[in-house]
C-alpha cells in the first residue's frame, strides 16, 4: 500500500512540474502526418543552434534558440511577435530526453505568458535523431 501511495505521489508531483496540459502534448507522428499532408503550421526549434545548423531538423521549423537562456527566449518572442495569439503553433527541442530538456518548459511558459492559447509541445521523448529523423519524418538540413 505504501508503494502504491509513493507511486501516486511521484506521478502527481512529476506531472505538476510541467506547465502544459495533456491536450497540449503532440506525439511526433501527429506533427509528421500534418506536414506530410502539406500543412505548414508554425514550428519553432527551441534548442541549441549547433544541432539545428549541423544536423537535420523538422521540416519548416524556424530556429528560435535555446530557451534556457535569455537570448533564446528573446529570439522566440521576436519570432512569434507577428503571429495571432490564437494561432496554433508547435515547439520542439530534441536535444536530450524530454523529461530533462532545459529548453521546452521555459519556451512554453514564455508563449503562454504572452497570451498564446494554442501552443503545442512536440514530445521528442529520447532525442530528435531517434524520435524523428530515424523514423523518416519530414526533415531538412540548413543550407550552408
Amino acid at each position: 500500500m505504501k508503494l502504491l501511495l509513493l507511486l501516486f505521489a511521484f506521478v502527481l508531483f512529476d506531472s505538476a512540474s510541467d506547465p502544459w496540459t495533456a491536450n497540449e502534448i503532440v506525439q511526433p507522428k501527429t506533427l509528421a502526418d500534418r506536414l506530410q499532408a502539406n500543412e505548414k503550421p508554425p514550428i519553432f526549434y527551441v534548442g541549441f543552434p549547433v544541432l539545428y545548423r549541423d544536423g537535420a531538423h523538422v521540416a519548416g521549423a524556424a530556429l528560435a534558440g535555446p530557451c534556457s537562456k535569455t537570448e533564446g527566449l528573446d529570439a522566440l518572442k521576436k519570432a512569434v511577435a507577428s503571429l495571432p495569439r490564437d494561432k496554433e503553433l508547435f515547439l520542439y527541442c530534441g536535444c536530450c530526453p524530454f523529461v530533462k530538456c532545459p529548453n521546452i518548459r521555459p519556451a512554453y511558459t514564455a508563449l503562454h505568458d504572452l497570451g498564446f492559447t494554442k501552443v503545442k509541445v512536440v514530445m521528442i521523448e529520447t532525442n530528435l535523431h531517434t524520435d524523428w529523423i530515424e523514423k523518416g519524418y519530414p526533415s531538412e538540413k540548413t543550407s550552408q
